[in-house]
């Protein structure tokens, strides 16, 4: 029977044979070190689970906790009825935590840079972007009436030559890059971009996603650059490496008021359950007091990705415990992670369009949680599958 979405399959088709769809797998186990999934007992390297608290006993009593006192729901969108005294109590935390005015809690962290982003630049205004920037940035941007630039990936010379040319024909300027990139893993040279930034009158936005938790002491990248109070929007999330759920703006108190006023993916969602609201507060006090969880997993990545260089992988450019094992060709990279399942070590082939096709790689995502025996059992499988497949 023909019908009017058969297109849909049509392009579905191409994308199954070029290697370019998600092998969904059931994970029947709490995001752990050691997870079952789809019946199989393995190591988990493709969780964001950075800091190993997404099933910390701590959160889980916070979460309980809220529950009995606020109940489950918000029952609404938070600007209408469902605002609650711990919602307040988690922006009061992220500021503390990120050394701002004020904080706000997002339903996601998504939601906070498509909600955000539309309403910082008007017709006449002008992003400038890097050319990696997440998808979410890419839909806020794509939502506004401003224009939209984009300079070379962390390439500063690029970013110079762009806001050269941009600087004389519009009234506002805002260069918005990720903190941590996902997919390479490695950092934006914000101290460079700020002084850019102060050098052409520009403000500086910050999806700091994958760098809370990891850069900083825990910080964020922000915080590893020392340039508190001089970005002037940070965003992120808790859905990584504080194990928890939503997204966070960190900003002036202004900026703030002027969030919940206008950010339409706030203004028309509904607020997340408070028992989330109280694990978030929770997984930023454990960060804050708990540095040794982030010496240990810098400890692991440093082990991890010198053993697979000198067995001749290839890392990318990674810089941070997101450590990519570049294949390039999608249907390979499919395959070595089918592979690597087999064998009892979960990490996740990235293919088109997460990233530029013949980009394909395994991105490898350490955490906290794991130990050194875990790794070396990573590197033995993944050695005799590099093996096996030609890619070392």
């Amino acid at each position: 029977m023909t019908t009017q979405t058969d297109y849909l399959r049509d392009r579905l088709q191409g994308m199954i044979e070029r290697g370019e769809v998600w092998n969904l797998r059931q994970l029947e186990t709490p995001t752990n070190p050691h997870v079952t999934v789809d019946g199989h007992e393995v190591t988990m390297l493709t969780a964001n689970n950075y800091l190993d608290l997404a099933n910390d006993q701590r959160l889980k009593t916070a979460a309980k906790e809220a529950i009995d006192a606020y109940g489950h729901g918000t029952g609404s969108v938070w600007a209408i009825a469902g605002y609650m005294e711990i919602q307040e109590q988690l922006n009061q935390a992220i500021a503390e935590f990120k050394g701002t005015e004020a904080g706000l809690a997002y339903q996601t962290g998504f939601g906070a840079n498509a909600g955000l982003l539309p309403q910082l630049l008007d017709e006449g205004d002008v992003f400038i972007s890097d050319e990696l920037n997440h998808g979410s940035i890419i839909d806020g941007m794509r939502l506004s009436s401003a224009d939209t630039v984009i300079y070379d990936h962390a390439d500063m010379a690029s970013l110079e030559e762009a806001l050269e040319s941009v600087h004389e024909e519009y009234e506002r300027m805002l260069i918005v890059t990720d903190g941590v990139f996902s997919m390479d893993g490695d950092i934006a040279p914000l101290d460079e971009i700020q002084k850019l930034a102060e050098e052409y009158g520009a403000m500086t936005y910050v999806d700091d996603a994958h760098g809370e938790g990891v850069l900083g002491g825990g910080h964020g990248t922000v915080a590893e650059f020392d340039l508190d109070g001089a970005i002037d929007f940070q965003t992120g999330t808790f859905s990584k490496a504080m194990g928890s759920f939503g997204g966070m703006l960190a900003a002036d108190e202004h900026v703030v008021e002027y969030a919940y006023n206008t950010s339409r993916t706030w203004l028309l969602s509904a607020g997340f359950p408070p028992a989330v609201a109280a694990a978030n507060i929770k997984a930023l006090e454990i960060v804050e007091e708990e540095t040794e969880r982030v010496e240990y997993l810098w400890e692991l990545r440093e082990y991890f990705v010198s053993e697979l260089e000198s067995m001749g992988f290839d890392t990318g450019n990674s810089e941070t415990p997101i450590v990519p094992v570049m294949v390039g060709d999608s249907r390979v990279a499919q395959t070595f992670a089918d592979r690597l399942f087999e064998e009892g070590i979960f990490a996740l082939a990235i293919v088109y369009p997460m990233v530029a096709r013949g980009k394909a790689r395994i991105r490898n995502q350490l955490n906290a949680g794991l130990t050194e025996d875990d790794l070396n059992e990573a590197l033995r499988v993944y050695e005799t599958v590099g093996r096996d497949l030609d890619i070392i």
